[in-house]
């Protein structure tokens, strides 16, 4: 069982109303395999909503005070990211799911890389909120776009 990013199973959640339909996904969701989950949405913020960064650090420094997650007008967000984040976790412990595949470079659910905070379409290395603290709690976080290169190599 995954705990997987919603709009990557074609619900209408990403910040701009859109989402993605990822076909290896929706494979795993015809199988019973895959729970749909939108962070943001969890953690009170609407869709479509404005494009929010984590400026100055990581997923892992926001959950430790150390920065922020701001929209691209300045308004602090990081109260509703870090509710969705526990949010979620929650729905990943009463279903009992070890992995999750989240979409990449996001703010909530970015893997190995997310976006700088300078809204420029920069990135660097580090975790969004949510996939940090499903790390932090023992559970395997892979972006889709590893998820996808993972596919090619096994059958998952």
């Amino acid at each position: 069982m995954y705990l997987v990013s919603a709009c990557l199973l074609g619900v209408n959640c990403r910040y701009d109303g859109g989402c993605f339909n990822n076909e290896s996904l929706l494979e795993l969701t015809g199988r019973g395999q895959a729970i749909p989950v939108c962070p943001e949405q969890l953690g009170g913020c609407k869709t479509p909503r404005l494009p929010c960064e984590i400026c100055g650090g990581s997923g892992g420094d926001v959950l430790d005070g150390k920065c922020r997650v701001m929209s691209v007008k300045g308004e602090d967000k990081t109260d509703n990211y870090i509710s969705g984040a526990m949010e979620t976790l929650k729905i990943a412990k009463a279903c009992g799911v070890k992995k999750a595949i989240l979409k990449a470079r996001s703010p909530s659910c970015g893997c190995g890389k997310i976006y700088d905070g300078t809204f420029s379409g920069k990135t660097v290395c580090g975790n969004g909120v949510t996939a940090e603290l499903l790390i932090r709690n023992g559970i395997e976080v892979m972006s889709d776009e590893d998820f996808g290169e993972q596919r090619r190599g096994d059958d998952i």
